[in-house]
């Protein structure tokens, strides 16, 4: 913007500048053209009298005093053919003007031509004839056009010294509202303002109060920006206490489950057998991922662009623990992870297992039991991996790719948990429908490497 205005300034100075100069400079050159014509004029008609009345002479000797001192070549020609003054020959316009005793003015291409014709001498008529050479027509033309382009050239630096100090104060407020608004996205507070300098005690009076302090600092820039500077701090206040009053909500519903929690554990430690230890872990389970939750709503930290972990390891942990209530509702699970070693991706772990966990829930929750599924994983080109979750279900409608819609009953979120987590990590999510017509999830996790934006999403299914 500040190059711009720079840009625009330049270009509206450059349009001034030659309207004022071209035609100063064009009038220049005519206030010297009409002044060297006049003193050459003034020199032939300084003859006029003398050419008229005096003998010939006098004539003479006059004619070569006044031309001596002329500033071009002044030529007295008589009816008799004699030339006084300086020796030219005789031009048309010297002979039209004895011939029909017409004075005027010729331009040439070598000057400018100034025939005079003195008639009521004995011997006919004389003309005088006073040349201006294109010299002297333009003499301080160029010196005086210098003095004007060094004028306008001043001019323009001037300007656009005027016009880079005005943007930068201009500017600079709107880069600090940027900057204010990027904070505001990255989910970070905007910085405060630097504190006031402390009062200086008054100068001789010991033991007295100095002046009061300052006023606190207010936003530069036009009257405007320092409204929107104002409106968007009011903004960020209000959004910071929203973020509070959402993470102290979340942060109280997660602990209202320690109380069920708790009464689950009881209820799980006073049976018997293997069914005993299996609940009680998946409790203690549970009761892990409510305290993290807590946490994370209390505290909630900015992203990390480099958080990973091994998508390979975190899969078969979530399929191992769904795998058990498969078994009980008589479901077919088939895992294919397609890489030896670990499987890098740029999510968290606990982000991973919760898409994971959302995907594979809303495989039990929205086809009946005995309906078989798949997960697979597979090293996605360019680094990073492909996770996808189909089932023989009756598929998924278009309309549950949107955050909180829900066709079954239930809160709507799973989903979009998994889109955020693709889109975190530079990927993407994708409905689709599997070869025996149930639903198919493709999320693509990018690699763990530092990433610049989230792929397009992809347009539902039809």
């Amino acid at each position: 913007m500040r190059r711009r205005l720079t840009l625009l300034v330049a270009a509206t100075m450059c349009l001034a500048l030659l309207a004022f100069v071209v035609p100063l400079a064009l009038l220049l050159r005519t206030v010297a053209q009409d002044r060297a014509t006049v003193a050459a004029n003034a020199d032939a008609q300084s003859l006029v009298s003398l050419v008229g009345t005096a003998d010939p002479a006098t004539l003479r000797t006059s004619v070569e005093h006044v031309a001596a001192g002329a500033r071009g070549p002044l030529t007295v020609f008589l009816a008799d053919g004699s030339v006084l003054g300086t020796p030219v020959a005789r031009t048309s316009a010297v002979r039209l003007a004895g011939l029909a005793g017409v004075s005027r003015t010729v331009e040439r291409a070598d000057g400018r031509e100034i025939v005079v014709a003195v008639l009521g001498r004995p011997d006919g008529t004389a003309v005088i004839r006073a040349f201006v050479p294109a010299a002297e027509l333009t003499r301080g033309v160029t010196q005086a056009w210098l003095v004007l382009a060094g004028l306008g050239v001043a001019l323009l630096l001037l300007g656009l010294l005027v016009a880079d100090r005005l943007s930068r104060a201009l500017v600079s407020p709107i880069s600090d509202l940027s900057a204010v608004s990027h904070r505001l996205a990255r989910g970070a507070p905007p910085a405060p303002p630097p504190p006031p300098p402390p009062p200086r005690p008054a100068r001789g009076a010991r033991g007295r109060a100095g002046p009061p302090p300052p006023p606190a600092p207010r936003p530069d820039g036009p009257p405007e920006l320092r409204e929107v500077a104002g409106a968007l701090n009011h903004l960020a206040d209000r959004i910071q206490e929203l973020l509070r009053e959402e993470r102290e909500q979340v942060a109280d519903l997660s602990h209202r489950l320690r109380a069920p929690l708790t009464s689950l554990r009881l209820e799980a430690e006073s049976l018997t057998g293997t069914d005993a230890a299996r609940i009680t872990a998946r409790v203690d389970a549970m009761e892990r991922a409510v305290t993290g939750l807590i946490s994370q709503a209390r505290h909630r930290p900015e992203a990390d662009a480099h958080a990973q972990c091994d998508a390979a390891s975190a899969l078969r942990d979530r399929v191992a623990f769904w795998t058990v209530l498969a078994e009980d509702t008589g479901r077919a699970v088939t895992l294919d992870v397609a890489a030896e070693g670990p499987l890098p991706v740029g999510v968290p772990a606990d982000e991973l297992a919760a898409a994971v966990d959302a995907l594979l829930g809303n495989v039990f929750a929205h086809t009946p039991d005995g309906t078989a599924f798949s997960v697979t994983l597979s090293p996605r080109p360019g680094g990073g991996a492909v996770l996808t979750v189909a089932d023989d279900g009756p598929g998924l409608s278009a309309d549950l790719a949107q955050r909180g819609t829900s066709l079954g009953g239930s809160t709507g979120l799973g989903l979009d948990i998994a889109r955020r987590a693709a889109q975190s990590s530079g990927g993407r999510m994708t409905l689709t429908t599997g070869r025996s017509g149930g639903a198919r999830v493709t999320l693509e996790l990018g690699s763990p490497t530092p990433r610049l934006s989230p792929l397009p999403p992809s347009p539902p299914p039809s």
